[in-house]
């Protein structure tokens, strides 16, 4: 099986205004979205949510430091999923149940790269 991750892009206002009582719903999708990766015979091999892009530090150059993000977007890497799966359709297969609640979201599906080659 060959390692995907899954790049959750979505613009971080909608999670600004989610209500206390919604928010077991948002939790929820991704239970759900997690259980649906074994049942499609995939493996999950980690994932996180991400703390807004205010709460970012960007360094660039290697040495210039600034708070935020690099660039200012609508949609901002939210959170990740990083997958077991059999190949590219079958992640894609996969990615296609991540749940994006944000009006206009997606996710990115790329391979990981294994680290005793040279991928480019």
């Amino acid at each position: 099986m060959a390692r995907y991750a899954i790049l959750i892009y979505e613009d971080p206002a909608f999670y600004a205004s989610v209500s206390p009582e919604a928010w077991p719903a948002v939790v929820g999708a991704h239970s759900t979205f997690v259980e649906q990766v074994f049942a499609l015979g995939g493996s999950l091999a980690g994932g996180e949510a991400l703390a807004p892009p205010t709460a970012a530090t960007t360094i660039k150059g290697g040495s210039t430091v600034t708070d935020g993000p690099f660039l200012e977007t609508r949609e901002a890497l939210n959170g990740i999923y990083v997958i077991e799966a059999r190949d590219l359709d079958h992640a894609v297969e996969i990615a296609k149940r991540c749940p994006v609640p944000a009006a206009g979201g997606g996710v990115e599906v790329r391979p990981v790269v294994d680290p005793t080659t040279n991928p480019f």
